[in-house]
């Protein structure tokens, strides 16, 4: 007997036309967004298109939202990538339609609708509220790092950039005199790709220098305020007021900002750690309730955490309120990098727990600020048995966030350029980690 196979005709035509909903199974990822977006309010896209139709048709926005949010929920961001599956990805050709919309058209969406889809994550919190995810007593804040869309070699000094734009200027003279003797007054060649590529043009170089040399003048204005007011006191009373004196030349922080660097590629990004390695980036801030929800989200430029604690529980406490929860956050952890006495004492006024280890974490540390009766205070706390409980949370709320989106997800740089275009790409990737909380959550068929 012959041997039985079946039929694998390649050639073979289909008699009844294709349904895309038959492509793929029940509790598929793919239909979940699909049937999310349909529940979101998406009158902020539809307003931006003419009401009387005109024009050539445009992607359906539900369609361009759910086709978005599903692949950053798998980890694809990059535009092109995009386009390749919805010809070559049977869950991106079912969320389209079996439309294959192409890279341009998707960047553009991305950027056209940037405050739209950001706005999507206070929608999908509030799913999440109603499915009884979002436990906000508890709420841990940390910082990972991501990489920029930028080389870490592309920093500048102030002194950089003047050298940098004086070397430009020499060689356009040298170029302009060279084509006048090669070409009399008859138009030449265009100037040679150093000259032309964006990343060293000198308009982009002079309006880094603008905003380095106004930032120096404010630093000095503002210094020269505070000396002649402490010479004004002096001379007025015979005596120093309290205080450090103020010395004649900038303190060692206002000199510092001489040195800064920028970065040509992405200004707004900066060098920060991450795991000991110096990286192009951000520092993305992130609050998160009980059951690994992430409530607010924030692309920081700065790459120390010390002043971000009050401000991550603040933009919490409003998310949630837009959200609807009526639940109120009553205890916040974070890591000794957060120690900010001003911001521990704000929030311990506003009746919440806080648990944040002091600055280097020594109990038995002999410097003056780190025997400070809020640092002890927080030390006893924190050696507590119930401290020290409700401490170890800390890290099993947030961690797994960040290991999901960075290790499962892929998620390690950014795509975009700008602290607006970078918040925005943050802001989606935060709703689709909450996107996929609340997909796991929900029942599966059978």
């Amino acid at each position: 007997m012959a041997q039985n196979f079946l039929a694998c005709d390649r050639e073979q035509a289909m008699l009844l036309p294709v349904c895309v909903a038959d492509w793929l199974p029940e509790g598929h990822l793919a239909r979940f967004v699909v049937d999310v977006v349909g529940r979101l309010d998406l009158s902020a896209f539809y307003a931006v298109y003419r009401a009387d139709g005109s024009g050539r048709p445009a992607h359906d926005p539900s369609m361009m939202v759910a086709l978005v949010l599903y692949n950053y929920a798998v980890g694809v961001r990059s535009s092109r990538a995009i386009e390749r599956r919805c010809v070559e990805d049977v869950a991106c050709r079912f969320v389209a339609a079996n439309r294959a919309p192409d890279h341009v058209t998707v960047n553009r969406f991305r950027s056209r609708h940037q405050d739209a889809l950001s706005g999507l994550f206070g929608e999908v919190l509030a799913l999440c509220a109603q499915a009884g995810m979002v436990r906000v007593g508890t709420v841990a804040v940390d910082s990972t790092k991501l990489a920029a869309d930028a080389s870490l070699g592309a920093n500048r000094s102030y002194e950089a950039l003047r050298a940098r734009a004086r070397r430009i200027v020499e060689e356009a003279a040298a170029v302009d005199a060279a084509e006048d003797e090669l070409y009399g007054q008859a138009r030449g060649d265009e100037l040679p790709e150093e000259l032309a590529d964006p990343t060293t043009r000198a308009a982009r170089i002079r309006e880094l220098l603008d905003e380095l040399e106004a930032e120096r003048e404010r630093a000095q204005a503002d210094h020269d305020a505070k000396r002649a007011a402490y010479e004004e006191h002096v001379e007025r009373t015979g005596r120093r007021p309290k205080g450090r004196p103020v010395g004649a030349g900038l303190p060692k922080d206002q000199r510092a900002l001489f040195a800064r660097k920028v970065n040509l590629t992405d200004p707004d990004s900066a060098i920060v750690s991450d795991r000991g390695r110096l990286i192009q980036g951000y520092n993305v801030q992130a609050a998160v309730a009980d059951g690994q929800v992430i409530v607010a989200a924030k692309a920081t430029s700065v790459a120390v955490d010390h002043g971000q604690l009050a401000p991550m529980v603040h933009a919490a406490r409003e998310n949630l309120q837009a959200a609807g929860t009526g639940d109120e956050i009553t205890q916040v952890l974070a890591d000794s990098g957060y120690w900010n006495l001003a911001h521990v004492s704000r929030l311990q006024d506003d009746g919440l727990d806080v648990l944040v280890q002091p600055r280097p974490y020594k109990p038995e540390a002999t410097r003056k600020r780190r025997r400070g009766p809020a640092a002890r205070a927080m030390t006893d706390k924190l050696t507590s048995p119930a401290g020290t409980a409700d401490y170890r949370r800390r890290q099993q709320i947030v961690e797994p966030v960040f290991a999901h989106i960075k290790h499962l997800r892929g998620i390690t740089r950014v795509l975009r350029r700008g602290r607006a275009a970078v918040q925005a790409e943050i802001d989606l990737i935060a709703t689709t980690h909450n996107l996929l909380k609340l997909y796991r959550s929900a029942p599966q068929p059978a």
